[in-house]
């Protein structure tokens, strides 16, 4: 019997143990486990899409981990079955990550509708992992209801992540003094929500504070009071706003779905990842020619010591690539 035939079996089953297995499959790099992959996630496709996608970002230290695990405990004792992709971030030396976030989420981690995968970035943009798209289909295959991705943090690819959920939340927390200064136009821009973390304590003050602080930044920005970001608070540490939190993304999922967007947009995402893909590819087959990548390295060598102009230099490697392909 094939692997992937196995491999299939044990996902519709919903069995944790084989959708690991093939979790490390589609992440390999071996070219025997990419055919297994495709293979594998060709067969799935019928069984994907039906779960709500969640990304929740923020700075190291607002507190994902933990929120991500009151919030999942919140939705497996509602009837939910969750997936947690948490993206470590890689070391750029050994290419090793911490994997750490299991035991950041303790309580989640023990219950049986509950599925935690921790995997290292690799260099990628965004704060995700280079396979988390087939990953998730992989875990809407095994019957998760809901799949939240967990980023490394705030950085100037989060778009790559945003790409692939249904809600993009942001975590924050108060307390450093200017929290607008500290917030990057663009990721408020890709937020659908904004929550203010370790609303407790001491800092309870600070976060009532920053709420009315952003809230009025976003009025301004937003050009009509539909589109304004919802700013939330929460403590995660004692479990409070979490309700509130769930509340607001069924409540965007339900209207995304009343306003025809929720499958448009599922739409726009999957050909985004194809020609993601697409590009990837290509840029593989130009370096697959030895004789078409010595001229990208004379010509790149050329780019950096302002020789050249970088248009002209990619003009010259395609020509040199059809060339090339039509001596075949």
């Amino acid at each position: 019997m094939p692997v992937e035939t196995n491999l299939l079996s044990g996902i519709l089953k919903g069995d944790r143990t084989v959708l690991s297995r093939a979790i490390t499959c589609v992440e390999s790099s071996s070219p025997a486990d990419q055919a297994t992959s495709e293979k594998l996630l060709n067969n799935i496709l019928p069984q994907t899409g039906q779960s709500i996608r969640i990304a929740i970002t923020g700075t190291p230290g607002a507190g994902k981990s933990t929120l991500i695990d009151k919030l999942g405990v919140y939705l497996i004792n509602k009837g939910y079955r969750i997936a947690v992709l948490a993206i470590d971030p890689s070391s750029a030396k050994s290419g090793g990550s911490i994997l750490g976030d299991k035991t950041r989420m303790e309580n989640l981690s023990r219950m049986d509708n509950a599925f935690i995968r921790p995997s290292p970035s690799l260099g990628m943009a965004g704060g995700v992992a280079g396979k988390t798209r087939e990953v998730i289909l992989l875990c809407e295959a095994a019957g998760f209801d809901i799949i939240i991705v967990e980023t490394m943090g705030v950085g100037q690819g989060e778009l790559a992540v945003h790409n692939m959920v249904d809600f993009f939340l942001l975590l924050q927390i108060a307390g450093g003094g200017d929290e607008l200064q500290g917030m990057k136009k663009g990721i408020v821009e890709l937020a659908d929500a904004i929550v203010f973390n370790k609303a407790d304590g001491d800092n309870i003050k600070n976060t009532e504070a920053a709420l009315k602080q952003i809230k009025m930044a976003l009025h301004y920005l937003s050009t009509s009071r539909a589109n304004e970001v919802p700013v939330l608070k929460c403590s995660a540490l004692e479990n409070k706003g979490v309700e509130q939190i769930w509340e607001r993304i069924k409540k965007h999922i339900d209207n995304q779905k009343a306003d025809k967007e929720f499958d448009k947009k599922r739409a726009r995402q999957n050909r985004e990842w194809m020609m993601n893909l697409l590009k990837n590819q290509i840029i593989d087959l130009l370096f697959s020619d030895k004789e078409v990548e010595k001229k990208i390295n004379t010509l790149e060598q050329s780019v950096l010591e302002n020789k050249i102009l970088p248009a002209h230099a990619a003009k010259e490697i395609i020509t040199v690539f059809k060339e090339r392909k039509n001596k075949r």
